[in-house]
């Protein structure tokens, strides 16, 4: 199995899966055309162990990425990602004295689709406002701003980052 091709990585599992879509050099990328891309994007997010990588999996999992890409464009219509949560729930219950989380699905392929859409309502109920789109126009990242100032504006400082200061330097020292 190949590595992980995408230029974002390690954003919250909501926005992780957003981000199996990206704009490189060769244009539109798309890790989840195939079992294998799903495979990496499972291994990736720490859900391989739990989660089978198969036809029906993927169907479930771009089925959530196209809501979720909806919500964060600021599509608003929630009933695509109420689908997907529909098709699981959490049961509570003790084990031991220790409280204990089991995600109960209607079918087991709809687990990691189900996890990233719950995962983006515990980003709305932390602070929404730091789900952000890359500033870089030609970027279709997103990321879940975590500094301190709530301040960042770039997928990442070594791409996108990167490049628009390069431009602002350029810019100034054409001008000069």
């Amino acid at each position: 199995m190949q590595g992980d091709p995408r230029p974002l990585i390690g954003e919250p599992l909501a926005l992780d899966l957003v981000n199996t879509r990206w704009i490189d050099a060769g244009g539109r990328q798309d890790l989840l055309t195939d079992v294998a891309g799903l495979t990496i994007w499972l291994t990736g997010a720490g859900l391989a162990d739990r989660c089978a990588a198969d036809e029906a999996a993927l169907a479930a999992v771009r089925t959530a990425r196209d809501a979720l890409l909806d919500l964060v464009a600021g599509d608003g219509d929630a009933s695509a990602a109420n689908e997907v949560l529909a098709r699981g729930r959490i049961r509570r219950r003790l084990a031991g004295g220790v409280p204990v989380d089991d995600l109960e699905t209607d079918d087991p392929a709809w687990r990691p689709a189900w996890l990233a859409v719950d995962n983006y309502l515990e980003l709305l109920r932390e602070n929404p406002h730091r789900i952000r789109a890359c500033a870089n126009d030609q970027c279709i990242l997103h990321f879940y701003d975590t500094t301190k100032n709530g301040a960042r504006r770039w997928c990442s400082m070594t791409g996108c980052g990167n490049r628009a200061k390069a431009a602002r330097h350029y810019g100034r020292s054409r001008q000069s």
